[in-house]
């Protein structure tokens, strides 16, 4: 339920690319935040929601198949992109026709907090599997995605520390909304790649069925 959720959610913010006024924003320069400020951003926010619900889903079942203890920092780190992307709905991006506001820096802040949180647990879910063999296609793919998606704030990062180099400021030095979105469809297909994990491996504890019972022995029943 939780992959089939971020799937809906992807296809959702997908499709704004394609039709309605969001079509006209600029996925170079322009976030994708941005499409909750115009008419019909409520199908953005409904996408956002059901990602975290998704999100949150997939979380309970990595917990329910024993992949990872519901009380670790895996856990609490994917919570927090849950976390993350809820408060980025409840609170709007600025609209800088308008000028800053408290919501716009809730904003930018959550959105940065569940960006970072989410690869870094994905990795260390996947430190925690390192040892089980059938585990290495998944393990390889939200490895390779989370780095991906870490990787994308060093344009960002450059741009700021040289911003004084380069003269302009760091948002129209590098290609904001496409390095968001190339992080944004990184961090959902690891996602949606965990949720399949934690499915693939309850089948697998499934098909085994419970251990077989150890033979009674004198020493085991406590006989002198």
């Amino acid at each position: 339920m939780g992959v089939v959720a971020v799937a809906l959610a992807l296809v959702l913010i997908g499709v704004m690319h394609l039709v309605g006024p969001s079509s006209r924003v600029d996925p170079v320069r322009r976030t994708i935040s941005e499409y909750a400020l115009l008419p019909g951003g409520w199908v953005f926010d409904v996408a956002v929601v059901g990602l975290a619900l998704g999100s949150a889903g997939v979380l309970a079942a990595l917990v329910a198949a024993g992949m990872v203890p519901a009380r670790s920092w895996p856990s609490a780190l994917v919570g927090a992109w849950c976390a993350g992307l809820l408060l980025v709905v409840a609170f709007e991006k600025t609209n800088w026709s308008i000028g800053p506001s408290v919501s716009g820096y809730v904003h930018r802040y959550a959105s940065l907090v569940a960006f970072v949180a989410l690869p870094v647990g994905a990795l260390l879910i996947a430190r925690r599997r390192r040892r089980d063999p059938d585990a290495r296609p998944f393990r390889f793919g939200v490895r390779v995605l989370s780095w991906l998606a870490l990787a994308s704030f060093l344009p960002i990062v450059g741009a700021i520390a040289f911003r004084g180099v380069l003269g302009v400021p760091w948002w129209r030095a590098v290609p904001l909304g496409l390095l968001e979105r190339g992080l944004a469809l990184a961090e959902v297909v690891v996602v949606a790649l965990l949720g399949l994990w934690a499915l693939a491996h309850a089948r697998r504890d499934a098909a085994a069925g419970p251990p077989e019972p150890r033979p009674l022995t004198a020493q085991s029943a406590g006989a002198p």
